[in-house]
């Protein structure tokens, strides 16, 4: 069984049966299934990139890369072993770029929650500086990724590569890392002050609060993902706090438009159209 089993199929079979519930929610809500709304569709995008994730892993695990250890002799590798190695690279920035959209995806989703929750609050503010700073960040840390930090760019798969920019990626891990973190910690900060003034029940608020708790488990992933990257690159590590981060994230977007169908199947009180967020 591969290391990051029977974790990864948990989580991902969660993060599944979360956005069905979310979607068959929205259904509910909007009577029509053409009534959904762009952040609907963004999040079906999202478990698709995810879905990338989760397959590709499995087999980013089993693989060598570029990342030489320092006892290895790369002049010493066989056309195979070379052959091999380039094929791990490319799945590496693969998994890489679909994690990047898997979690900006998901922001995507929160803001569009949100923006709808406080277009009469003094919080849509806040949203929308936080939107910018999000797309700002995605930007910037494509261009570095693509245009900068690895030049040629097929140097991300050669073996061995002409820096160590393109196997290892400091900079792009830590560009990732701040931009990443920094933006999650500016969504989360978003839904706080509603807790206490939407006017729904006790028990409901620490629901919601549990729910982006969750977003707290993210940036912690994010972290150990990266403290991982940069204490053990040869191990394997951080592949499994890859894989939380962005299943996490999942969660968080979606867990807080899954009401509808459960108040339905469980016939718990109904909540006010503010505190659903439209």
């Amino acid at each position: 069984m591969s290391i990051i089993e029977p974790e990864a199929s948990i989580w991902y079979t969660c993060c599944v049966l979360v956005v069905f519930v979310r979607l068959i929610s929205r259904r509910i809500h909007h009577g029509a299934w053409k009534n959904l709304q762009a952040d609907d569709y963004i999040v079906m995008l999202g478990l698709m990139t995810d879905t990338v994730v989760y397959a590709v892993m499995h087999i980013v695990v089993r693989s060598s890369s570029n990342l030489i250890a320092p006892q290895d002799d790369a002049s010493q590798f066989t056309a195979q072993e070379i052959a091999s190695r380039v094929y791990g690279s490319k799945l590496v920035l693969v998994v890489e770029q679909m994690q990047i959209a898997t979690t900006w995806l998901m922001k995507a989703a929160l803001l569009l929650m949100y923006q709808r929750m406080t277009i009469l609050l003094p919080q849509h503010l806040w949203v929308k500086v936080t939107v910018v700073y999000v797309a700002l960040g995605f930007v910037v840390m494509e261009i570095l990724y693509f245009g900068v930090w690895c030049r040629p760019f097929n140097q991300y798969w050669a073996v061995p590569p002409n820096s160590s920019q393109c196997n290892a990626a400091t900079n792009h891990l830590i560009t990732n890392a701040v931009f990443n973190i920094s933006s999650d910690l500016m969504i989360i900060a978003i839904p706080l002050p509603l807790l206490w003034q939407v006017r729904i029940p006790r028990k409901n608020k620490f629901v919601l609060m549990g729910i982006f708790m969750i977003g707290l488990f993210t940036i912690a992933a994010a972290i150990m993902n990266k403290y991982y990257s940069f204490r053990n690159p040869f191990g394997t590590e951080w592949t499994i706090w890859y894989l939380r981060e962005s299943f996490t994230a999942i969660l968080c977007a979606n867990l807080p438009l899954t009401y509808p169908l459960v108040q339905r199947v469980f016939k718990l009180r109904n909540w006010s159209a503010q505190s659903y967020g439209g």
